[in-house]
C-alpha cells in the first residue's frame, strides 16, 4: 500500500519556521495502530490524516505517543493541502473530529483561518511546584483543558528552563506559558512531554485558551500572538465568544510517499 504524505511548516511564511506537521490523505481509514505508528516513525509532533465522506472531511490527528482530541497547526496544514494541491474548490472547509465539526475558512493572501470551540481558563490557586519546574515564579495559574500559567513578561517567558521531568506531571496535555507582548498582544510557549513534545513550536490548540483570556484582558475582539519558541509563529486571532479564529499562513517542504 503506497501513502502520500506532505510535510508543511504551519503558522509562518518562510520554511523551517513555525510547527512542521505532517499530512496524509487517505482513501478510508486504517486502524488506528497503524496511524500511531506512522506518527511515530515521522516524529514530528503531529501527523493528521484525513479521509473524505462525502462534501466533508474527517481529519484524525497522532503526536509520536498518541491520539489527540484538537490540533491546530496540523489543521492548518491538511487544509493549505488540500486549498493548494488537491484543488479543492471552495473557500470553506469542515471537517468532523473528535472535538466536532471544525470550519476552516481561506482568506486574502492565503490567509487561513481555524474556526475552534473557545476553552475559557478558571484561576486557581499557585503552586511552589511552577517555580521548579521553570525557573521563574508564574504570577497566576489558570486550568481548562490544559494548564496555563501567566507571566509577569514577555522577557519571562523567552527565558524560562522548562524542567521536563518535572513538567510531565503538572498535566497530562500540556502547559501553556504566557505574558503580555511586547510587539503583539500575547506571547506564549507550549510544553507538553507527556505526549512526546517537549515543547512545541506554534500551537494552535493553546490558542483556544489564549485568546478568550487575553481578549477579556485586553478588552480586544482581534488580537496578533506571536508563540516564542526557537522556530516562531505568528497567529492571527479573533474572539467569537463560543467559537474562536485562529488564523495564519503555511508552506510546504516536502512531497513523498509511505510504503506500508
Amino acid at each position: 500500500m503506497k501513502i502520500p504524505i506532505f510535510q508543511v511548516d504551519a503558522f509562518n511564511t518562510e520554511l523551517f519556521k513555525g510547527n512542521p506537521a505532517a499530512v496524509c490523505p487517505l482513501a478510508e481509514w486504517l486502524p488506528d495502530e497503524i496511524l500511531q505508528k506512522i506518527a511515530s516513525e515521522n516524529n514530528l509532533s503531529e501527523t493528521a490524516f484525513f479521509v473524505k465522506e462525502n462534501s466533508k472531511y474527517s481529519i484524525k490527528w497522532f503526536t509520536p505517543l498518541s491520539e489527540v482530541d484538537l490540533c491546530g497547526h496540523a489543521t492548518l496544514a491538511t487544509a493549505h493541502l488540500l486549498f493548494n494541491h488537491l484543488n479543492y474548490p471552495d473557500q470553506t472547509i469542515s471537517f468532523s473530529s473528535l472535538s466536532g465539526e471544525l470550519l476552516v475558512n481561506r482568506q486574502d493572501n492565503n490567509l487561513i483561518f481555524l474556526d475552534f470551540p473557545s476553552q475559557p481558563p478558571r484561576p486557581i490557586p499557585l503552586d511552589k511546584v511552577y517555580l521548579t519546574a521553570f525557573g521563574i515564579q508564574p504570577i497566576a495559574a489558570f486550568k481548562a483543558k490544559k494548564l496555563m500559567l501567566v507571566f509577569k513578561n514577555e522577557e519571562e517567558v523567552l527565558n524560562l528552563e522548562p524542567d521536563f521531568s518535572q513538567i510531565i506531571n503538572l498535566d497530562p496535555l500540556g502547559v501553556i506559558a504566557t505574558a503580555k507582548g511586547e510587539k503583539y498582544d500575547f506571547v506564549s510557549r507550549f510544553f507538553a512531554p507527556a505526549v512526546g513534545i517537549n515543547e512545541d513550536p506554534v500551537t494552535g490548540s493553546a490558542h483556544t485558551t489564549l485568546i478568550p483570556y487575553w481578549s477579556d484582558l485586553t478588552g480586544k475582539e482581534q488580537l496578533i500572538a506571536w508563540q516564542c519558541s526557537k522556530r516562531g509563529g505568528v497567529l492571527y486571532c479573533k474572539n467569537h465568544k463560543e467559537r474562536v479564529l485562529i488564523g495564519g499562513h503555511a508552506v510546504t517542504f516536502l512531497e513523498g510517499t509511505i510504503n506500508l
